[in-house]
C-alpha cells in the first residue's frame, strides 16, 4: 500500500522564514516517517497567488493535494498541519479532509501544537529552551496571532500557567485577547525594564514583521517602548524550534499509531 505524508500549514511568502520554519518542520516530520513520500499544502489562496506569481513556486490547497494523491495511487494518506491552535484554519482542513474519507483505505491526521495539557507543558520547556538570558527586571512578551474562534482561549491558558508557574513570560495576540493592554499591565506589574519580543507563530510573518516589530507607532515595539519599557524583538518563528518540531512529530506519529490500531 502506497504511503504518503502531506504536511499542512498557512504558508508564508517569506522564503527565508519558509526555509527555516515551514521546511524544517516539514524535513522532521519527514524524518520522523522515513516509509512515507513527502508533500506539502498551503491553505492560504493570497500567499500561493502571491508566490507563484513572483517565484513560480507551485503548491497545492489541501483539497489539490489529497486529489493528486488520490491520482497517484496512494492509499494511506498521514496529515500534520502546523498550526498552533484548534481554530477556524485547523477546521476547515479537516472538513476538506473528510470529504475524501472514502477515497483511501487509511488517512491519519495529526493534531495542532496545543491540543492537550502535556501540549502546554511542553510547549513551556519550549519557549525557555529558545529565550534570551533575562537581567533582573526583564520579561519575554510572546505574541500569538488570535482567533475569533473560540480557541483563542488556548492564548490566555498558556498565559495563565505561565503565572503560575511564575516564568517571566507574557503571552499575548493581535486578534484576540490577551490583548496588547493585557501584556502592558502584566509588564507594569512586573516592573519591568525591559521586554524581549517573540512570536508565538510558527512563522515570523508579517505580524511578526509589522505588528510586533517595526517602528509602527500601533506596532507592539512601539507602544510598549511609549510606556517606558525597553524593548529588542526577534523574528524567530517557532517552526525554528526543535522543541516544537519534535512536538509536531510526536502529534503525527500518535495519530499514525492511533489509526492502524483501529
Amino acid at each position: 500500500m502506497k504511503k504518503a505524508l502531506l504536511v499542512v500549514s498557512f504558508g508564508t511568502s517569506y522564503p527565508e522564514a519558509r526555509i527555516k520554519n515551514i521546511e524544517a518542520c516539514e524535513q522532521a516530520l519527514a524524518q520522523a516517517c522515513p516509509d512515507r513520500d513527502f508533500f506539502r499544502a498551503f491553505t492560504s489562496g493570497m500567499i500561493m497567488k502571491k508566490i507563484a506569481k513572483r517565484d513560480g513556486l507551485i503548491v497545492d490547497n489541501p483539497e489539490e493535494a489529497l486529489t493528486r494523491l488520490r491520482d497517484m495511487g496512494y492509499q494511506d494518506i498521514a496529515i500534520q498541519s502546523l498550526h498552533v491552535i484548534n481554530g477556524d484554519e485547523f477546521e476547515k482542513i479537516v472538513h476538506q479532509v473528510d470529504a475524501f474519507k472514502n477515497d483511501f483505505e487509511r488517512i491519519s491526521m495529526g493534531k495542532p501544537l496545543l491540543s492537550s495539557f502535556e501540549d502546554y507543558e511542553a510547549l513551556i520547556h519550549a519557549l525557555q529552551a529558545q529565550m534570551p538570558d533575562l537581567q533582573e527586571n526583564e520579561q519575554v512578551v510572546f505574541m500569538g496571532h488570535g482567533a475569533t474562534h473560540h480557541a483563542f482561549a488556548a492564548y490566555a491558558c498558556l498565559d495563565h500557567m505561565l503565572i503560575a508557574k511564575n516564568l517571566p513570560i507574557i503571552v499575548g495576540a493581535v486578534e484576540s485577547y490577551p490583548e496588547l493592554d493585557w501584556v502592558l499591565t502584566r509588564l507594569d506589574q512586573a516592573k519591568a525594564s525591559k521586554a524581549h519580543l517573540m512570536p508565538l507563530m510558527i512563522v515570523a510573518g508579517d505580524h511578526a514583521i509589522n505588528d510586533m516589530a517595526s517602528d509602527d507607532e500601533d506596532s507592539w515595539n512601539s507602544q510598549i517602548r511609549q510606556a517606558g519599557i525597553q524593548t529588542e524583538c526577534y523574528l524567530q518563528g517557532l517552526g525554528e524550534n526543535p522543541l516544537i518540531r519534535a512536538l509536531f512529530a510526536q502529534h503525527l506519529l500518535a495519530a499514525i499509531n492511533e489509526e492502524e490500531q483501529v
